[in-house]
C-alpha cells in the first residue's frame, strides 16, 4: 500500500520543534488531548465513536437548543389534534421501543418531550440530545402515513441515542486542534506566512472533506439502520422506509453529490436500506390500526 505523503515531512517538522520552544509545548498539548479521548462503540454496528463531552452535557445543550427554537416567534407550535397527536401516537411506540433496544440505558434517562411545529413549507423533524422531538408539519406528505412518520422519527431519535450531535462536537474540536498544532508547526519550520495560509486553507479543505463530511454520512446511515430496526420493532412495517426516501426523491431538487454531501444521496439510502429489510421484518409484527395516513397539508 502507498506510504501516506503527509506521514514523513509531518516527522521531520517535528523533529525541528525545539523541546523547550512554545511550539514544542502547543504540540505537546495537542498529541495530549488526543490520548485522552473518550472513545466508545456503538451497540449497533460497533463503530468507534470519539465522544469529549458528557452525555449531561449534550442533553443539557440539547434543551437549550429546543427551548430556543420552540421560544422562536416565528415557530408555531400545532394544538390540532388531527397534527398532535398521530405525531405523539408514534413516539409513544418508537420510544417504548428505544426503551427496549440496545439503547435502553439512555432512553430511559431521556425526558422525552415531543412537539409539532405548523410549518407545511418545512420538510424537517429533529430530535436532539434529551429526547426533545419535534415534526413540521410540511414533512407530512413525505411521511404520508404514520409508518412514514415512524421511519423519520426512528431516523431522528437514533441521532440522538447514539450521540450523534456529541460526536460531531467532538470531530469539530479535533479538527481545530490539528489546524492549530499544522498552524504552529508550519511557522516553526519557516514557510512563508502567505504559503502557510495556502497550506492551512488546503489541511481545512482536507479535513471537511477527509474526516467530518464522511462521519456525517456514517452517521446518516447508522441512523437509517438502526431507526429502521426501532420502526420495525414498534410494529410499523419498516418496508415504508423505502417509499419515504421515494417520494423524498421525487421531491428534491439539486441533490449535491454524495461526495459533497453529508447525508448519503436518495438512491445509496434506498439501496441501503433494502439491503437492511430482512433484519427489519423479523422484528416486525403486524399490528392492526397503526399505520393511518396523515392529514394533508397546503401544497408547497
Amino acid at each position: 500500500m502507498e506510504a501516506n505523503p503527509f506521514s514523513t515531512s509531518r516527522t521531520c517538522a517535528m523533529n525541528r520543534v525545539q523541546q523547550d520552544s512554545p511550539a514544542h509545548a502547543s504540540l505537546t498539548l495537542a498529541l495530549a488531548a488526543c490520548s485522552l479521548l473518550a472513545c466508545s462503540t456503538n451497540p449497533y454496528t460497533d463503530r468507534s465513536q470519539v465522544l469529549l463531552m458528557s452525555q449531561s452535557q449534550e442533553a443539557q445543550l440539547g434543551a437549550q437548543a429546543y427551548a430556543q427554537t420552540l421560544q422562536d416567534p416565528k415557530v408555531k407550535i400545532s394544538q390540532d389534534p388531527r397534527e398532535v397527536e398521530p405525531v405523539k401516537r408514534v413516539a409513544k411506540r418508537i420510544i417504548e421501543a428505544a426503551k427496549a433496544s440496545k439503547y435502553a440505558d439512555i432512553a430511559q434517562q431521556f425526558e422525552w418531550e415531543v412537539n409539532v411545529i405548523k410549518d407545511d413549507k418545512t420538510l424537517n423533524a429533529f430530535a436532539l440530545p434529551g429526547g426533545k422531538i419535534a415534526v413540521y408539519t410540511g414533512i407530512f406528505p413525505i411521511a404520508k402515513n404514520e409508518a412514514g412518520l415512524a421511519a423519520i422519527m426512528g431516523h431522528e431519535v437514533v441521532h440522538a441515542l447514539a450521540r450523534h450531535g456529541g460526536e460531531r462536537m467532538s470531530q469539530n474540536v479535533l479538527a481545530q486542534v490539528g489546524m492549530q498544532a499544522a498552524n504552529i508547526t508550519l511557522a516553526v519550520v519557516g514557510v512563508d506566512p502567505i504559503l502557510s495560509q495556502g497550506a492551512l486553507t488546503a489541511l481545512g479543505v482536507g479535513t471537511n472533506m477527509g474526516i467530518l463530511l464522511p462521519f456525517s454520512r456514517a452517521h446518516e446511515s447508522e441512523a437509517d439502520y438502526i431507526g429502521l430496526l426501532l420502526a420495525a420493532q414498534a410494529g410499523y412495517d419498516p418496508r415504508e422506509a423505502v417509499r419515504v426516501w421515494e417520494r423524498m426523491e421525487q421531491v428534491s431538487k439539486g441533490q449535491p453529490a454524495e461526495f459533497l454531501s453529508t447525508h448519503p444521496s436518495h438512491g445509496t439510502r434506498i439501496s441501503q436500506l433494502e439491503g437492511w429489510m430482512n433484519e427489519a421484518l423479523s422484528y416486525y409484527k403486524p399490528q392492526p390500526g397503526i399505520a393511518a395516513d396523515l392529514p394533508s397539508v397546503s401544497v408547497r
